[in-house]
């Protein structure tokens, strides 16, 4: 079942533009990777996605839905939570409460019963400690529910950060380099853990990642670009295989490679 639909979507910024007539179709249950040399637009791509640009041409649909111009916030509400290339994390408060912040996305109290306290902020408040701890538990960080954020190595990091965007209860995972700057054992430990939740919470995962590793190991398919535009798309195998794909990303001939 097709989940979400971007047709031939351009961003322009002023004369130059950064990604131009890209089509994009992710269906339940995929993890799909966009990848490409530096500077090809793929983070451009993950923000009109996400909301964080309107794209200038072009339309977003999301379960049959058009979301093309909707603020970040609503589209998390609707089910597309995404990570940051560089994490964005809560540094001064611990992993718990990083993860509970997220869960005030579906709150339904208003402002008065938070303020006073009243009976149906009380229950959320419970269902939401209760859903953060079962949370924690499930992606390996329930035993560091009270060490600052700050302090957890580079990939418990990055874990969180996974772990704080799947208590949005997300359909559509956008994981933006998950895999930068760890070494071989954190990168290799990531691969297993995105396979993991993408089967636990039933998700689709669209990511950009630069390690071929993470990439063909767990892709569906592969979408590949190059200076804004779609020069491949299509299965593990078949873009490795592919010459424009070896001469844009790789930078070298294929007898070469």
């Amino acid at each position: 079942m097709e989940l979400l639909k971007a047709d031939h979507i351009t961003m322009q910024f002023g004369g130059l533009t950064a990604v131009k007539d890209f089509n994009l179709s992710l269906n339940q249950g995929e993890i799909v990777a966009l990848i490409g040399p530096n500077g090809a637009g793929k983070t451009t791509a993950f923000n009109m996605i996400t909301g964080v640009y309107r794209p200038t041409q072009g339309e977003i649909d999301y379960n049959g839905k058009n979301i093309t111009g909707l603020r970040p916030d609503q589209i998390t509400a609707l089910g597309i939570a995404r990570t940051f290339q560089n994490i964005r994390l809560f540094k001064d408060l611990s992993v718990f409460e990083n993860v509970l912040i997220a869960n005030h996305l579906h709150l339904k109290s208003n402002f008065l019963e938070a303020t006073f306290r009243l009976p149906r902020y009380r229950r959320e408040e419970r269902e939401m400690r209760e859903t953060s701890l079962n949370l924690l538990e499930k992606v390996g960080l329930a035993d560091l529910r009270d060490e600052k954020s700050s302090s957890l190595p580079y990939g418990k990091q990055r874990r969180l950060e996974i772990a704080r965007a799947l208590a949005t209860k997300p359909q559509i995972l956008l994981l933006d380099e998950p895999a930068a700057g760890m070494n071989p054992k954190e990168t290799e430990d990531l691969t297993q853990f995105i396979k993991k939740i993408g089967h636990e919470f039933n998700l689709t995962i669209f990511m950009i990642e630069h390690h071929m590793q993470v990439v063909m190991g767990i892709s569906d398919r592969i979408y590949v670009f190059d200076h804004g535009v779609t020069i491949a798309e299509g299965n593990p195998y078949e873009i490795q295989n592919d010459q424009k794909v070896i001469e844009a990303y790789l930078g070298v001939a294929e007898e070469d490679a």
